[in-house]
This record gives structure tokens, C-alpha cells and sequence, in this order.
């Protein structure tokens, strides 16, 4: 008999705090053209927002606060997104450019997910920063 594994936890502070960095390191890396330099400080911006909106999120007063900065924090994961495809990139970040698309669009489905889940079931509301999913 075999058992299904157990789904991957993440913390998501973490994964947001991680996405941020990785984002201040593909922009370092970037050609030094006058568009990357204007979209990679937009993108800089957006990719911080998320993690500190979540962060904000669960320190939130009540329950109408925390749903608003959760999506606010879809929003900047969606924002990053569109940055990120608008960057120029050369064959030494086109991977990695992908790479972090995949994971704004990720984040951005976490947050629209469970914000529907919050709604269904208040008492999520405390228990947002460590989910299982596949």
C-alpha cells in the first residue's frame, strides 16, 4: 500500500521574503538599458510589497483589514508579474525571469484562494501563514 505524500508547507512570509530577494538580484543582473532600469525599480517596488503587506496582513485589526491587505498583496504579486514580462533580457536571465514569473502568478493564486476561503470560513483568519497545498 502506498501513501500519498503529505503536500509541501510553506510559510509564506518566508516564500514572500524570498521572492523579493531573488527579484533585487535578477534586476542587479539585468542589461543597464533605460527601460530595465525604470520597470526593474517598479519591479523592486512591487516585489517588496507583497511580503510587507502580508506581513501587515497578519497584524491586522480586524477582519475587513486583513482582507484588504491580502489583496493588496495579490496585487503586487499580479504587478510584479507584468514588470517582470516587460523586462529586456539576454539568454543569462531569460530563465530566471521565467522562473520568477511562475512564482508571482503562484503567489497571486495563493492569495485569490484563500481569500475565498476566508470568506467562506472566518476562522481561517488567524491561521493564514502556513498553508498546505499542491
Amino acid at each position: 500500500m502506498s501513501e500519498k505524500p503529505s503536500p509541501k508547507r510553506y510559510d509564506l512570509e518566508e516564500r514572500t521574503e524570498a521572492f523579493a530577494k531573488r527579484v533585487g538580484g535578477f534586476v542587479e543582473r539585468l542589461q543597464k538599458t533605460m527601460s530595465n532600469l525604470e520597470y526593474g525599480k517598479q519591479l523592486i517596488r512591487s516585489s517588496g510589497s507583497v511580503g510587507a503587506n502580508y506581513i501587515e496582513a497578519n497584524e491586522a485589526l480586524g477582519k475587513k483589514d486583513f482582507l484588504m491587505r491580502i489583496k493588496i498583496c495579490r496585487k503586487g504579486a499580479k504587478e510584479s508579474g507584468y514588470w517582470l514580462r516587460l523586462t529586456q533580457c539576454n539568454e543569462a536571465t531569460e530563465a530566471e525571469r521565467a522562473a520568477l514569473i511562475q512564482e508571482s502568478t503562484e503567489l497571486m493564486k495563493i492569495f485569490w484562494r484563500n481569500l475565498d476561503q476566508i470568506a467562506v470560513e472566518p476562522v481561517l483568519l488567524f491561521r493564514f501563514s502556513h498553508f498546505e497545498f499542491v
